[in-house]
């Protein structure tokens, strides 16, 4: 008979916004709160250092990506290191990189002991949602069981134990790729469960997806103002929404909302002003709402502050464009998943929002940053789910083209359709009651 515990330890790092954003809908299985390794009461200064010094190169050079000719040189260089290797031919891609020598030369020499020194006190289940506290996990002693979220819809090596043959870590991840991925890296099939990507519970609902059938039926007919791809799909649609989709047109009293989200590293705030310029005649006469998302960088909040200004649009603010912004990132969660409920779409780049989709948000691509967002991208296109952008300079023109001809809806649909959405209550049944729970067959990819 499996034990079931109540509680676990949830572990994230507080870089950028991925691996706390994946921690977040877990919460409420988290012993003591959710866990950030790097920026715990009392770490160790040797091991914040460390910390430090990593999380500092990657967001510079981030920002750095932008600028002409050096910023790109500088970023590819970074991102070669930690880059996801093309899956075909398939072929035993179990040797470490120097990357993962390097994290683990640096766990040996006790990098990570003290936090799972702290945790052995009563050892719980622990689900880390990045890979070094897993490995601190294993390599320290750690009493409990480990699990690895993964966050992206294919993984480098670095996700992968030193020895993956010979690791007791259990996987839990986004989809039947990464298992394939690991595999590959060395990790034993049992060790692996396909959950799916942990989605915000007040977002869907219950397992049942009461809240998230409403919003979705609700966006549809935003998404389809002719009607033309409800009148196609109106039994597919009543077989998955139920009841609650009515099958009407958008009687246009209530305003579009686009949601733009930028990432942890402020990256890509030029390209929200972008937006906001072409679509500015919409917004102001209603039939645009605009959620300019600055997540906790004050330095973003003011910037779109000043271009709101600048165009004349202040007496629009708070209504018609808005800035969300929070002081912590588990308040700015719970900002951002509240606007989701009303967002009919999401534009960013191919992060782990790339997930979202399973929300039956149509997402519009904004260009990957890193590696692992290129393969976010070709998921998300291939589950039909997003689409790159066109030139943002000309939003308000294809963008209503878009909508005129239903795609956005059918978008919606197959987010909904292909993406899995339940991945916090598979964990949670993974890891706590001890069934195995894996995403439905429906979920192909």
């Amino acid at each position: 008979m499996p034990v079931e515990n109540k509680k676990a330890y949830v572990v994230a790092v507080d870089m950028g916004y991925g691996h706390q954003r994946a921690a977040y809908p877990l919460a409420d299985l988290a012993e003591g709160g959710i866990i950030n390794a790097n920026i715990y009461p009392g770490i160790p200064k040797a091991d914040e250092k460390r910390w430090q010094a990593g999380q500092g190169l990657y967001e510079t050079i981030s920002r750095l990506k932008n600028l002409p000719f050096v910023g790109e040189r500088i970023f590819k260089m970074m991102d070669y290191f930690q880059r996801v290797e093309n899956f075909y031919p398939a072929r035993d891609l179990s040797k470490p990189t120097l990357q993962l020598q390097q994290i683990y030369k640096m766990i040996r020499s006790g990098w990570g002991r003290d936090l799972i020194n702290r945790l052995n006190k009563n050892p719980l289940p622990l689900i880390s949602t990045f890979f070094t506290p897993a490995y601190f996990a294993e390599e320290h002693g750690y009493k409990g069981d480990i699990y690895l979220v993964i966050c992206d819809a294919d993984c480098s090596r670095a996700w992968a134990p030193l020895h993956a043959n010979k690791s007791r870590i259990k996987f839990l991840i986004p989809n039947r790729r990464v298992k394939e991925r690991l595999e590959l890296y060395g990790v034993r099939p049992s060790n692996i469960f396909i959950t799916g990507f942990p989605l915000p519970k007040e977002n869907i609902g219950g397992r049942d997806l009461k809240i998230l059938r409403q919003s979705v039926a609700h966006r549809v007919s935003h998404l389809d103002p002719e009607g033309k791809y409800q009148k196609k799909f109106k039994n597919t649609l009543s077989e998955f929404l139920g009841k609650v989709f009515t099958n009407k047109k958008h009687d246009g009293k209530e305003p579009l909302t686009i949601t733009f989200a930028v990432g942890g590293a402020g990256a890509q705030k030029d390209l929200g002003v972008t937006i906001l310029k072409s679509l500015k005649n919409h917004i102001k006469n209603g039939t645009i709402r605009l959620n300019l998302v600055a997540g906790v960088r004050q330095d973003v909040y003011r910037f779109y502050q000043e271009a709101i200004k600048e165009l004349n649009l202040e007496n629009f603010y708070n209504n018609q464009v808005n800035i969300i912004f929070a002081e912590n990132k588990m308040a700015y969660f719970a900002k951002f998943n509240a606007i989701l409920l009303d967002t009919d779409i999401l534009w960013t780049k191919p992060s782990e929002l790339s997930f979202y989709a399973g929300l039956g948000l149509p997402i519009i691509i904004a260009p990957p940053v890193g590696s692992q967002e290129v393969f976010n991208k070709a998921w998300l296109k291939s589950i039909g789910a997003g689409v790159e952008q066109q030139d943002p300079n000309y939003t308000a023109e294809w963008l209503f083209d878009w909508l005129e001809s239903g795609w956005l809806a059918q978008a919606a649909m197959s987010g909904f359709l292909n993406a899995p959405r339940n991945g916090a209550y598979h964990i949670e049944d993974i890891v706590l009651k001890g069934t195995p729970s894996e995403i439905e067959d429906i979920h192909l990819l």
